[in-house]
């Protein structure tokens, strides 16, 4: 690289979805902290509020969905690939678009490992030999790749989100009506594919043991149809993305199932209990802080999809076995 690219800011470019992208915040920590290297971080909009206040980074680019047709991607990629010329091009994503972007790119491009390849054989035959290589190396340990020679501990690449002391403050604010003494715990019950959701009766079971044992709930995320509908300890819909991650900043723990949540809480070091079921370690996705527990039944059939879109014909016992019981047992030990 020469020296008037590496005074630049690199660009990371990233789509997919909120999980994603939070999952990319510990490794520009971890560039940066290395290097001093700082970057511009390409997303879709909704996205942004996950980088702000990132010490990584020098600026954000948020793609609207009319930048991402066909048309509108052609357009755009010839505007960042001219207004970013001589940065490197550190592609987080390894999808048609962002080969469209590196085509077009005037300056170096840098990828990093997706193992698409090793997971679709692993996918189909369930063979130790593709499982072992997936899952020695997590996604962010992947995305550090894109610039490392070789892969940092999981720990140095844990999702960071900087919060403000407004934000902190504001959460405190919203959780007061609802808490009294005692440890705090976040309920995040829903998920993009119902295959990677605990049932609402069972998380509904998981508050009652909750308020059995004097520990304070409440729930955070989106939803159509709220758990507890009107309860005051349900936050669902009532907080904008920063404010979720207040919230959780502020939780003692949570409980949640495969979902970008989880990885949000990790951003701002709260421990999880995660319930995973058609979705797999071999894949990354896994929560890596020392005090995450994953919850999850052996089965022949697990997984049996990439993100737990397909439709499950064993009546989704991956998750369903997995008691309120069982959660409270975890609930109880993070706890402690």
């Amino acid at each position: 690289m020469n020296s008037s690219a590496a005074e630049q800011p690199a660009v990371v470019f990233r789509l997919g979805h909120m999980g994603d992208v939070v999952l990319a915040t510990g490794v520009l920590s971890h560039w940066h902290e290395r290097t001093g290297r700082t970057f511009v971080f390409a997303t879709r909009e909704a996205n942004l509020p996950l980088l702000a206040n990132h010490p990584a980074l020098a600026g954000t680019i948020g793609l609207a969905k009319a930048d991402l047709t066909d048309a509108g991607w052609l357009r755009r990629t010839g505007e960042l690939a001219r207004q970013y010329a001589g940065s490197t091009l550190v592609d987080l994503h390894g999808t048609l678009r962002s080969r469209i972007l590196a085509l077009r790119w005037k300056g170096r491009v840098r990828r990093y490992p997706k193992f698409g390849l090793t997971r679709r054989l692993f996918e189909r035959t369930r063979s130790d030999r593709f499982r072992i290589r997936l899952e020695a190396l997590n996604v962010p340990q992947r995305y550090a790749l894109a610039l490392d020679r070789s892969a940092p501990e999981r720990e140095a690449v844990l999702p960071r989100i900087f919060l403000t002391e407004d934000e902190t403050r504001a959460a405190e604010r919203h959780l007061s009506p609802i808490s009294c003494q005692g440890p705090r715990v976040a309920l995040h019950p829903y998920a993009t594919h119902p295959s990677k959701q605990w049932p609402a009766e069972n998380w509904i079971r998981l508050a009652a043991l909750l308020d059995a044992e004097g520990v304070n709930w409440f729930v955070v995320g989106r939803n159509e149809t709220p758990l507890t509908s009107g309860h005051e300890h349900d936050l669902t819909n009532k907080t904008d993305l920063r404010e979720t991650c207040g919230l959780l900043g502020r939780a003692d723990l949570l409980v949640t199932g495969d979902s970008g949540p989880m990885h949000l809480a990790c951003g701002v070091g709260t421990p999880v209990v995660a319930l995973f079921g058609p979705t797999a370690r071999a894949w990354g996705f896994y929560p890596a802080g020392k005090k995450d527990v994953v919850l999850e039944r052996d089965l022949p059939c697990r997984p049996c999809s990439l993100h737990g879109a397909r439709q499950c014909v064993r009546g989704f016992e991956c998750m369903t076995e997995t008691t309120p019981e069982t959660v409270m047992d975890a609930v109880r030990a993070s706890l402690a």
